[in-house]
């Protein structure tokens, strides 16, 4: 869509994967003075991406060392890590329990994962959709106590000589309703059960949250959104005279060691993308750091503590500066221009999603500041105006979305708002339109038709609309 610059990288190997790529990466520091307002959506930093790979850009903003250590750190976050003891000692130390063996096995293409195909039964277990646990009671720092068998989430795979926690079970509980123009829609509500869970019964009032892989364009510029804009969105809403009301959840940070408003999770019950990926890589593909320097085995699972370490035994199995290329390339990856900006069905759709007061949790847009931590995510992204539509609070979503399962601040029927952008590429990156926390909702229509609490005016007023005008209004959120 815009002409790409040309780059002239040293010639590392970084640097040679980097001069390799970029020409399918993005627009580079492309002239963007022909670009419509309405399409930046990162403003300079915007990637002009479609397709397979819209998710995969890098912020054009970066410079040529900046661009091989993005290739640097796409490299791990897309590889496969192996057992040990392996002859590959930079990727060495897979579980012993895991749920995917790389980061891109949950984010494909840095993407959103999607739930089993209920189509297939049991026969297909789920890789992106991973299972909260906790038991009653408040943890270290305010947060949740972990099931004191199981951890904080079950993991369905092992390496060998190790069995898997368990497996998800999920059955499907169709939920009738109608528009206002006596059209029809059918809700799938999934139940969720665990099964063949290896080391005995999960504890008394144990509490279980399913929470999806979400697509990871845009994260590190949700980052440098300053603290006080997200406080002065909670103040606003508690002035206000209507019904919604958000919160911050206020957690801890294994990088500043300290409480920070949480804003990445489903509960945003994380603070930074280096914490965020600190912690996944231990619960999710059981490699230690300095930060979780101990692999998240239980006294109760005897063979995952008798199992081998990776990096010759000795932690941490992710080095600090192999961790910070993944942060730093994740913090960099470029939310896509939108699309259809002028198109008529997308203006109309957007006075309606004005109009049914969607905004009053999907803030369109700030201005960022500077990156909490400028060692491991770009410099180069403050003052910029982006447009991600969240208020990064949480919010009481009524009876049929709560999960029951506290997490810091949050209680069991509040989640984070989303942000909306790149919401209309999903399909294109990663074949489905799975949303909401867990992946049941097929579609931004769907979507809405889960609101309830504090978003069920917003739902009544779509409720009433007509087809062509909620064509319109999902025509809108997909040009985001």
């Amino acid at each position: 869509m815009r002409a790409r610059q040309k780059v002239g990288l040293a010639l590392t190997a970084a640097g040679a994967l980097a001069a390799l790529l970029w020409p399918l990466w993005g627009h580079g520091n492309a002239d963007l003075t022909g670009a419509v307002q309405g399409e930046l959506t990162a403003g300079a930093a915007t990637a002009f991406a479609t397709g397979r790979n819209a998710f995969s850009m890098p912020l054009s903003t970066l410079d040529d060392e900046e661009q091989a250590r993005f290739a640097v750190g796409n490299s791990f976050f897309r590889r496969n890590w192996v057992e040990a003891p392996a002859s590959t000692t930079a990727r060495d130390g897979l579980g012993p329990h895991f749920i995917a063996r790389s980061c891109g096995g949950c984010h494909v293409q840095d993407g959103r994962g999607a739930p089993p195909d209920f189509r297939k039964g049991l026969s297909e277990p789920p890789v992106a959709l991973l299972m909260r646990l906790s038991v009653p009671g408040v943890g270290a720092h305010g947060g949740v106590v972990p099931d004191p068998v199981y951890g904080d989430q079950l993991n369905n795979a092992a390496i060998q000589g190790v069995q898997p926690e368990g497996q998800v079970r999920i059955r499907y509980q169709n939920l009738q309703g109608s528009f206002a123009d006596g059209t029809r829609y059918t809700l799938r509500k999934p139940l969720y059960s665990l099964t063949q869970l290896a080391y005995g019964p999960l504890a008394p009032g144990a509490m279980m949250s399913p929470r999806i892989a979400p697509q990871m364009a845009g994260v590190g510029l949700l980052e440098a959104i300053p603290e006080s804009e997200i406080l002065a969105n909670a103040a606003a809403q508690a002035a206000s005279a209507g019904p919604v009301k958000g919160q911050v959840n206020q957690v801890w940070d294994d990088f500043a060691q300290g409480m920070r408003v949480g804003r990445f999770g489903w509960k945003a019950n994380q603070a930074s993308v280096a914490s965020q990926t600190a912690g996944a890589f231990l619960g999710d593909i059981g490699i230690t750091s300095t930060q979780h320097p101990d692999e998240a085995c239980t006294p109760a699972q005897k063979d995952c503590l008798a199992a081998p370490r990776g990096a010759q035994s000795k932690a941490p199995e992710i080095d600090d500066r192999t961790l910070s290329d993944v942060i730093f390339y994740q913090a960099t990856l470029a939310p896509a221009a939108r699309r259809n900006v002028g198109d008529a069905q997308v203006l109309r759709g957007q006075a309606l999603f004005a109009q049914a007061q969607c905004s009053a949790c999907h803030r369109p847009s700030y201005t960022t500041g500077e990156a909490p931590f400028p060692r491991l995510s770009s410099p180069k992204v403050q003052g910029l105006k982006i447009w991600p539509y969240t208020d990064l609070l949480l919010h009481d979503m009524g009876p049929d979305l709560a999960d029951g399962r506290p997490d810091y601040a949050a209680n069991g029927r509040q989640w984070k708002t989303p942000p909306l952008w790149g919401v209309g590429l999903i399909h294109d990156v990663n074949g489905h339109r799975r949303l909401l926390h867990d992946g049941r909702a097929n579609g931004v229509l769907e979507a809405i038709l889960w609101h309830g609490g504090e978003a069920q005016g917003a739902k009544q007023q779509v409720l009433q609309l007509n087809a062509r005008d909620r064509q319109a209004l999902v025509a809108f959120v997909e040009s985001l």
